[in-house]
């Protein structure tokens, strides 16, 4: 089978053409206890009442795809794709689920398949999708061009979502959990330096229950008065600078450099501070400062 003939059909390629005619030991009931969840599976969040009805539409006719599975250790087996089918089975009852077996020679081409089904069911929410781009590019070694075509998205849009990444881990819980948009989010992105702005302007996203568009506005006057303040400070300083305009700095630079900094003045002179750990991690710093 050729890569081209499989894009756009996500695991449905992976299936057999005619399961009656598969070999009984790739196609089969399995007992469900002995399936274990896939550790990589993209989907982190599970809505619950569309699982239950996903359950109940299970207790009343069975699973009806089949789960995709490897052979694992001690007669059990690992799940490629299927896990929403495998928790509803649970919750509806079911002793046993349907299974077609895949060849562990080509494990890592059915999770890259299974990965691209996940996505193009479109029920991922965006963090969970950026995880599922990002692992396409590091586990497969892809490139974000290469993505793009696999999934059927434009580019922009892989960039755009794995910048979602970027974000602090409490706002991408607020993306997942539906707290806040992801159009929210982009906008937060803008505030990635300077986070008790960022946690300022989220919970007046949530308790004011701002629009996108509105949104953009007070990140606009936030950044622009913070941008004003600092030229102010610049004028006023004649010794040392305020400890909260440098903490503030700091942070910057921190978050900027990924290693730990330190401003340390001495009247109207100081020095700045900055810790590699090897060889390689200097370079990547002189690579930063350079750019």
């Amino acid at each position: 089978m050729n890569e081209k003939s499989v894009l756009g059909r996500g695991v449905e390629a992976l299936l057999p053409h005619d399961l009656d005619s598969a070999e009984e030991d790739r196609f089969f009931f399995c007992d469900i206890d002995k399936i274990e969840p896939n550790p990589n599976q993209p989907r982190k969040h599970f809505d619950k009442d569309k699982l239950q009805c996903l359950a109940e539409s299970i207790a009343e006719k069975g699973v009806i795809q089949p789960l995709l599975v490897t052979r694992a250790k001690r007669n059990r087996y690992s799940l490629i794709a299927g896990e929403r089918r495998l928790r509803a089975a649970r919750m509806a009852g079911q002793d046993e689920v349907p299974v077609v077996v895949m060849d562990s020679d080509s494990e890592g081409k059915n999770l890259e398949l299974a990965l691209i089904e996940n996505i193009q069911r479109h029920d991922l929410n965006p963090i969970e999708e950026a995880n599922a781009y990002s692992r396409l590019i590091n586990d497969f070694d892809l490139t974000q061009e290469k993505v793009a075509k696999k999934v059927g998205r434009k580019r922009s849009t892989i960039t755009n979502t794995l910048r979602l990444l970027h974000l602090p881990d409490y706002l991408q819980d607020d993306v997942t959990s539906g707290i806040i948009s992801e159009g929210h989010a982009r906008v937060l992105l803008r505030l990635k330096d300077d986070d008790r702005m960022m946690q300022e302007i989220r919970g007046r996203i949530i308790r004011e229950e701002l629009s996108v568009r509105e949104t953009e506005r007070i990140c606009r006057q936030s950044k622009s008065s913070t941008g004003g303040s600092r030229k102010i400070l610049r004028k006023k300083r004649g010794g040392e600078l305020p400890v909260s305009y440098c903490r503030a700095l700091t942070t910057q630079l921190i978050n900027h450099l990924n290693t730990k900094v330190r401003i340390l003045q001495n009247g109207k002179r100081g020095k700045l501070e900055i810790e590699y750990y090897s060889s390689d991690d200097l370079d990547r710093l002189v690579t930063l400062l350079t750019e």
